[in-house]
């Protein structure tokens, strides 16, 4: 298992990890954008948004409630918040399992950059 993400989900590197369930977790940025940056990761591996199969529509319904609980519980859900989920590498996908990055915390600008 070569994928960085697996390795966190499976305990085989530390993380500060904030929420898991049977199919998500949840957990800091190590390169945080913003003061609120958790990265929300489905269990299953999904290389990129194109890798997603009509199965996987729950899965990723699950993600984005997931966000929004997280968002909740970090207090930024009434100021505001982004929730962002890059495809490919020329789209700023670094780590090719999919994830989506909850931003908050501070004013963000658009188009972001």
């Amino acid at each position: 298992m070569d994928c960085l993400f697996c390795k966190i989900i499976h305990n085989q590197i530390p993380a500060n990890i904030s929420y898991r369930d049977s199919q998500l977790v949840a957990f800091d940025d190590i390169n945080p954008q913003s003061p609120h940056h958790k990265l929300i990761v489905p269990i299953k591996h999904i290389v990129t948004l194109n890798a997603l199969q009509p199965e996987d529509k729950e899965l990723m319904g699950s993600l984005v409630l997931v966000a929004s609980k997280l968002a909740d519980e970090l207090k930024i859900a009434e100021e505001g918040y982004r929730l962002v989920i890059n495809c490919n590498s020329g789209a700023g996908q670094t780590v090719f399992h999919i994830h989506a990055h909850l931003l908050g915390g501070r004013q963000l600008g658009w188009p972001p950059g």
